[in-house]
């Protein structure tokens, strides 16, 4: 069904689809007109965009919002369009991210999403998001790696990412992956706000087994929680339960190794996953 007819629920991507058709359709171009005063995007491309079956890329949204003299419209709507790309118990969380002064998370089965690339980030979306297709696969790292811009501000917030050695143990995405993951770690690590712990498996129990929590700090000092199992999650802003969730991280925190420690196993992971690529 052509999700731009007038029977279409009208959802962010299906407002920016129809935008874009009455933008073009005034100016008289055809997509393959518009394809080529944009710079060379596919008429197939602009004509996914507009059906709603796609939503198109930062850069493509920036061009047609100057070509158009749009004030940044079909930017807002690409916003929108992604906020529905992130489920709803982590919504609040995330769109508070930015301004986030210190950003704790603990991981027990993957890498965190901040410190992920997007190789890694497309193959765990691959394996949890069944039956999506790769351009829905495509739009959920875009909306992954445009997060992760937190961490490159002039002043980033505080972030502490502690995960389980499951995380490194995992060859997500396959070995050449798993080797510029482990890279990219490295050099995240190497950030002066950022702090990278592993707990390795032979401390046993810890308090966050099969799951993972991310605590947001923000500058007036709330803290949002947010409790992820493989499938569902809960918003957490009760200050009592804030509290016990931050007793765990931080129970976690002591029973991990120690940055230098950490670095160590994250180093020796990479040397195996090596061997095992050139083998």
């Amino acid at each position: 069904m052509e999700l731009n007819s007038e029977g279409a629920k009208l959802t962010p991507r299906v407002s920016l689809g129809r935008r874009l058709r009455r933008l073009r359709e005034r100016k008289g171009l055809s997509l393959r007109q518009l394809s080529e005063r944009v710079g060379g995007y596919s008429h197939s491309y602009l004509g996914r965009v507009e059906l709603g079956e796609q939503l198109p890329s930062e850069a493509l949204v920036i061009t047609l919002d100057e070509f158009f003299d749009t004030d940044g419209v079909l930017a807002e709507l690409l916003e929108l369009a992604h906020d529905t790309l992130i489920p709803d118990y982590s919504r609040k969380a995330v769109n508070k991210e930015p301004e986030a002064e210190r950003i704790q998370v603990f991981n027990s089965s993957v890498v965190p999403g901040l410190l992920q690339i997007p190789e890694y980030t497309r193959a765990a979306f691959r394996r949890s998001q069944l039956g999506e297709s790769e351009e829905q696969i495509s739009e959920r790292v875009a909306v992954r790696v445009k997060r992760q811009r937190v961490l490159d501000r002039q002043e980033p917030p505080y972030y502490w990412g502690i995960m389980d050695e499951s995380a490194l143990k995992r060859p997500i995405g396959g070995l050449s992956c798993m080797v510029e993951q482990i890279k990219y770690l490295l050099r995240s690590s190497a950030r002066p706000r950022v702090t990278v712990q592993v707990l390795p498996f032979d401390r046993g129990a810890h308090p966050m087994l099969g799951g993972s929590l991310t605590l947001h700090t923000l500058p007036d000092g709330a803290t949002i929680a947010v409790v992820e199992s493989f499938d569902s999650g809960e918003p957490v802003d009760s200050p009592r339960r804030v509290l016990d969730l931050t007793q765990r991280f931080d129970m976690a925190r002591s029973l991990a190794l120690t940055d230098d420690e950490s670095l160590d196993l994250i180093r020796k992971y990479l040397k195996e996953y090596e061997v095992e690529d050139d083998s």
